[in-house]
């Protein structure tokens, strides 16, 4: 089985304001996933700096970043990706998708313990008519790839209806994993964060609510064990 975590991390300011990126680690450590996306890992302005320092990622974890690009940022937009170290990464790409802000996915394939798998990571539109544009970017993108494999999508979707929506248009081709509310981690009630896979049998799945990560970021981390049909 494969063990895939999404997580906004807020650029690594918790609800004490601090800026801590080895708190995020030790959240993600808590968690010990196979594959995880990241939300808001980058700084927004100026170099759009990683969060977490490539230098601390690749000393006190067993995760190195999906490389994009080679300036300072993690990710795309601030979507990263995370996989262990052990695994073989196959064509990377950035996603340009609509946007009235600054916006993007991203999607890697990888091998994971010998599985294929295809992951895309996104942080949708705060508009509800952009998001439904993006969805249908996002979808019409891995329609379009090839060979087929088996898919995972997950982030931050921004999507406060329970059915409708962006939701609307991913249930057409995705299982949605009944990870359970995320947002806000003081006291959560918003399903914003979606883990969404075909192709995979989910075994369990459910939010991370440890001391640590209720105060580390304004949302809690998402996860599921998934097991190829």
């Amino acid at each position: 089985m494969i063990k895939v975590v999404s997580y906004n991390m807020h650029k690594g300011v918790g609800l004490d304001r601090r800026r801590d990126p080895r708190r995020i680690l030790d959240v993600l450590c808590e968690i010990d996933g196979d594959v995880i996306a990241l939300q808001e890992a980058d700084l927004r302005h100026g170099t759009r700096a990683a969060i977490i320092p490539h230098r601390l990622l690749e000393d006190h974890s067993p995760w190195r970043a999906v490389r994009l690009h080679d300036r300072l940022s993690m990710g795309w937009h601030g979507n990263a990706l995370l996989v262990r170290k052990e695994c073989t990464v196959l064509r990377p790409t950035q996603l340009h998708i609509p946007t009235l802000e600054p916006r993007g996915a991203i999607c890697v394939d990888l091998t994971v313990d010998s599985n294929p798998i295809r992951v895309l990571g996104m942080h949708l539109d705060l508009s509800g008519l952009w998001r439904r544009r993006q969805a249908r970017a996002i979808l019409t993108h891995v329609e379009d790839c090839a060979p087929p494999m088996p898919t995972v999508m997950m982030g931050d979707l921004n999507e406060w209806t329970p059915n409708g929506g962006c939701l609307h248009d991913f249930r057409h081709s995705f299982d949605i994993a009944p990870t359970g509310p995320s947002f806000h981690a003081r006291r959560a009630i918003g399903r914003l964060d979606r883990i969404m896979t075909r192709g995979f049998r989910v075994e369990a799945c459910g939010v991370h609510t440890s001391p640590l990560a209720r105060k580390a970021s304004d949302h809690l981390p998402i996860w599921a064990l998934i097991e190829r049909q």
